[in-house]
């Protein structure tokens, strides 16, 4: 399968080195000159608990070089998604899919527009990694990948992908609930990224301080709430207070890349994430105090770093 990653970040770089290693024709798309240039001179540096090793990467900041492909996968901010994408329909051809596992709500909207929903596949990842600098990440935490059709349709071509993504080992969850899929990521998120990016801490730490634990139990209720209030069925079903304090403790090494854009003077997706449960709560008239707060601290520090 010929294969585009869309945003060379940490989670972009994870994901392509895992399906080149297992014999994919991928490229890693990015901007970021010094890091493209860095891999392509001498591979990309991954580093886990595990061991290091170096994975050979086809690399390249422009899309017209790299022809039509199977599928994108969108890996850039939020905010970046329609410039992006915009910049690369060149790599389409008339069944190239469109796989979005990036944060928060609102990039299958914008995906859509500019590729055709019927290209998209969306879905959430488990997975954690953190960027230590160009050409070199840290893989921090392993999940799974939930993915589905839009339509919630079992289709040949979504059974190709969890096969792809099976022999890469990125652990393919097939979900017939799309809107359930995405909120229950940007539940997690909410839960997470805002605090780690305000205290400077590791994801695991959350649940070391009792402070922070039920200061994330809260940003979690607020969010449960606002997605009861909208008839969503979250994926995965069952204490999703309990399924947020797992992936908390699968991925306890992990920096979240809300605190690594912080710490990079960057700005950030809490906007995307606290944010949306936020504007979203405040129509369905549901208080979503704890979430309006953590948004509008981490835009604090982002106006501080400016």
């Amino acid at each position: 399968m010929k294969i585009a990653v869309l945003g060379a970040g940490a989670m972009g770089c994870l994901y392509g080195a895992k399906l080149a290693e297992a014999g994919e024709d991928v490229t890693l798309l990015d901007v970021w000159k010094e890091h493209i240039d860095a891999i392509r001179k001498q591979g990309l540096a991954v580093s886990s608990a595990t061991g290091d090793r170096n994975v050979p990467m086809n690399v390249a900041s422009d899309p017209l070089t790299v022809g039509r492909v199977d599928m994108v996968i969108v890996f850039v901010k939020s905010y970046h998604t329609r410039e992006a994408m915009g910049g690369a329909l060149s790599l389409l051809h008339d069944d190239t899919i469109v796989f979005t596992v990036q944060n928060g709500l609102g990039n299958v909207e914008q995906l859509a527009e500019l590729t055709g929903e019927r290209r998209i596949i969306a879905g959430t990842s488990g997975f954690g990694a953190t960027m230590i600098g160009p050409g070199h990440i840290r893989h921090a935490g392993t999940g799974a990948t939930t993915l589905g059709e839009l339509s919630g349709e079992k289709t040949a071509r979504i059974e190709r992908l969890v096969s792809v993504f099976n022999a890469a080992g990125l652990n393919p969850i097939l979900a017939d609930n799309l809107q359930g899929i995405l909120w229950g990521k940007l539940v997690v998120n909410a839960g997470i990224n805002a605090i780690t990016a305000l205290t400077r801490i590791k994801n695991g730490q959350i649940l070391e301080m009792p402070e922070l634990t039920a200061l994330m139990e809260k940003a979690v209720e607020e969010a449960l709430e606002v997605s009861r209030r909208r008839g969503i069925r979250l994926v995965p079903e069952g204490d999703v207070l309990e399924h947020v304090k797992e992936v908390i403790r699968n991925t306890r090494e992990n920096i979240s890349s809300m605190r690594q854009d912080v710490e990079r003077g960057r700005r950030t997706e809490v906007e995307f994430i606290n944010g949306a449960i936020v504007r979203e709560g405040k129509a369905l008239g549901v208080l979503t105090p704890v979430n309006f707060a953590l948004t509008n601290l981490v835009k604090g520090l982002e106006a501080g770093a400016r």
